[in-house]
């Protein structure tokens, strides 16, 4: 059984209730079984339970996320049970949200109550899918009287689709859909975004890589809207046609670990087959390591940027370059780079540039 959980989520009056329909409808016409997980802010709220009820936001926070653990625990249970080949898990929310409602204070202390980190929260996920406000690019649709428990105005909304942009920066497979498009455009960007991901038809990527100057390492980290993630990645013993790896990915001694098959169909797609791995699981592969190709290092930082997701990759061996990265939803998608971002030449279908190139010994 192949069991896939991921998040949609957005700032309010962002189209999530539509995107479930959506979603139902697309994803059980190509076999899968879509299972739902609701809102939890949403639920505790219209049954009086709320920040303002309870004695302060942290408490709140600590429900919450008890529950949103609780739920998603009992769906995979379920879907164990299932007789489908394909599950897929949709959370509406997940476990990270809550950290856009709270300061960094508030955070530490709930993720100590519950023993556990922002790399297990937020990575716990498949993927996660951003839809964003109404509140920003689509102004006129933008309404608090579908949802009693939305309460922002337009200024707030907006703030509050940054916030949980930043708190979901740093997880592999982050998409942003904005509002470019009309509303049914931007629902097929969607389901385009999630099919893509799992696969449907082909697990194509399309990606663009660019050689830039050594970045301003002082600047990245002091944006809300950057993370850095250290990783390790190693190259094991495959056929010419194929790429095959393992990589243990994440920040301050909290790792998960998966394995990866790229297949090339041209300079700037590929079939890429991508599996979560246990601890055991990872240092078992290990034994299978490329010995002619040596352990790539880098700290990857992950930045938001008008509604686009880079990976910008810093190696130790390099001290005046690295690389960024973006993958699309189409090959014409244009891009835009944040101005601090200096590029030297575009290496996309440079293949000295790629990881398994620069792991050559």
């Amino acid at each position: 059984m192949d069991i896939t959980k991921i998040v949609i989520t957005g700032g309010p009056c962002a189209g999530k209730s539509t995107a479930m329909s959506w979603i139902q409808n697309a994803f059980t016409q190509m076999g899968y079984t879509v299972l739902f997980i609701p809102e939890t802010a949403t639920e505790l709220i219209t049954g009086g339970v709320a920040p303002w009820t309870c004695r302060t936001n942290s408490d709140f926070q600590k429900c919450q996320l008890r529950l949103q653990f609780d739920k998603e625990a009992a769906f995979t249970q379920a879907a164990n049970t299932m007789d489908s080949s394909k599950v897929l898990i949709v959370c509406d929310r997940g476990a990270l949200d809550n950290k856009a409602y709270m300061d960094d204070l508030e955070f530490a202390r709930v993720l100590e109550y519950l023993d556990t980190n922002e790399i297990e929260l937020r990575d716990n996920y498949d993927a996660v899918f951003h839809l964003v406000t109404a509140a920003k690019g689509a102004e006129e649709f933008y309404t608090t009287e579908n949802n009693s428990a939305r309460t922002e105005t337009v200024e707030a909304a907006a703030a509050l689709d940054d916030r949980l942009i930043s708190a979901w920066t740093g997880h592999p497979h982050l998409r942003i859909i904005d509002n470019s498009l009309d509303f049914e455009a931007k629902m097929k960007r969607l389901i385009a975004e999630i099919s893509s991901f799992l696969g449907e038809p082909e697990p194509f990527e399309i990606e663009r890589k660019f050689l830039i100057e050594y970045p301003d390492i002082r600047w990245l980290e002091s944006l809300p809207n950057c993370q850095r993630v250290e990783i390790i990645q190693t190259y094991l013993r495959s056929g010419d046609a194929e790429e095959v790896r393992v990589r243990q990915r994440g920040c301050d001694g909290h790792y998960i670990y998966f394995q990866t098959t790229k297949r090339n169909v041209s300079d700037i797609k590929r079939v890429e087959i991508e599996s979560r791995l246990s601890e055991k699981e990872y240092v078992r592969l290990l034994m299978n390591a490329d010995t002619t190709k040596r352990q790539i290092r880098k700290d990857r930082y992950c930045l938001t940027f008008e509604n686009q997701y880079f990976e910008i990759d810093v190696y130790p061996f390099w001290k005046d370059k690295a690389i960024a990265e973006i993958e699309l939803s189409c090959e014409d998608a244009e891009i835009t780079f944040p101005e601090q971002i200096k590029v030297i030449k575009e290496v996309t279908g440079d293949r000295s540039y790629r990881n398994a190139s620069l792991a050559k010994l």
